[in-house]
């Protein structure tokens, strides 16, 4: 409980109560709202406490779960804060605008940040130094550009698991591209926007830099604590392979018994009592090995008693 009143105290310096005028304001909002003081609403900072960490826990999830979230924040107050926390947690970002279909036409967006990566490449290992000093500052000026847009998004491989959005209502076309593909929404809503639109709301002054910052900050320190603990489970799950490893390994056959016996009683079986018997397949051996000729009557061998030739 200590933890939420300061939490809630900080959230209170920072102005995060503050909201839109009167005039302004959604309806749907109405839960969330706690007074009107001077024509402004004022958000209750209870239901901030407790859906700031309810999307903070989930977000720890998915980071935990090694996918990505994007944070977007293309408003003025936000860009700073949002770029800075994202590469803390080494996430991407959206800070300078929204290119169409970011999201929906993912693999065409992949195609201009290789183009942007290309460029950089080559100019960085010399291929380029045989083209002119106009066209090499046109391919500088052209990688500047993309980078400005999809410097943010130039490690992120496949489309994020969820996205983080400073001001619902700015980042609308953000949110509806989310929104056709499935994607989990995380955003902070101010009181002149419609909480139903985003899986996770936070009511919360999505205009103040105070506010955005400490609320973003929050938010990375949960992701921060999700890759902290996937870390550690790979470093554990890496320790119990090793010593499962280095573990004593006895050859034992599925009857039992390591290889050296394994010959023993290989070799036992063809020496042993059973080989010779009276009778047996041994020919040269024993007696009991040969066959008898039966001898005939008076006429000798091999002769039909009685009888001499026919």
């Amino acid at each position: 409980m200590e933890n939420n009143t300061s939490l809630q105290q900080q959230l209170l310096e920072a102005g995060v109560h503050f909201g839109h005028l009167r005039k302004k304001w959604n309806p749907k909002m109405l839960p969330y709202i706690f007074a009107e003081k001077k024509g402004i609403h004022i958000i209750d900072l209870n239901k901030t406490v407790e859906n700031l960490q309810e999307s903070a826990a989930a977000l720890k999830s998915i980071a935990k779960s090694g996918k990505k979230i994007m944070f977007v924040g293309t408003k003025k107050q936000a860009k700073e804060i949002v770029t800075e926390c994202a590469r803390r947690v080494n996430m991407p970002f959206v800070t300078e605008r929204w290119l169409g279909g970011m999201l929906t036409n993912f693999n065409t967006v992949r195609k201009s940040v290789k183009k942007m990566q290309s460029i950089e490449k080559m100019l960085n290992d010399g291929t380029f130094d045989s083209i002119t000093k106009k066209e090499r500052l046109t391919l500088s000026r052209d990688k500047e550009k993309m980078e400005k847009v999809l410097g943010g998004i130039a490690q992120l491989g496949r489309v994020p698991a969820a996205l983080f959005i400073i001001d619902i209502g700015h980042e609308h076309i953000a949110l509806a591209e989310a929104k056709r593909l499935g994607v989990a929404t995380f955003g902070m809503v101010d009181t002149n926007c419609d909480p139903n639109k985003v899986d996770f709301a936070i009511p919360s002054n999505d205009d103040a830099t105070k506010s955005i910052a400490i609320i973003t900050n929050y938010i990375v320190a949960a992701i921060a604590e999700g890759l902290a603990e996937r870390q550690n489970e790979k470093a554990e799950e890496e320790a119990e392979e090793e010593v499962v490893d280095k573990g004593p390994r006895l050859d034992i056959d599925d009857a039992g018994g390591t290889d050296k016996e394994r010959g023993g009683r290989a070799q036992g079986s063809r020496t042993g009592p059973g080989a010779n018997r009276p009778g047996g397949g041994n020919r040269g051996g024993a007696p009991g090995g040969q066959r008898r000729r039966t001898t005939g009557g008076p006429g000798g061998p091999g002769r039909r008693p009685g009888g001499g030739g026919r």
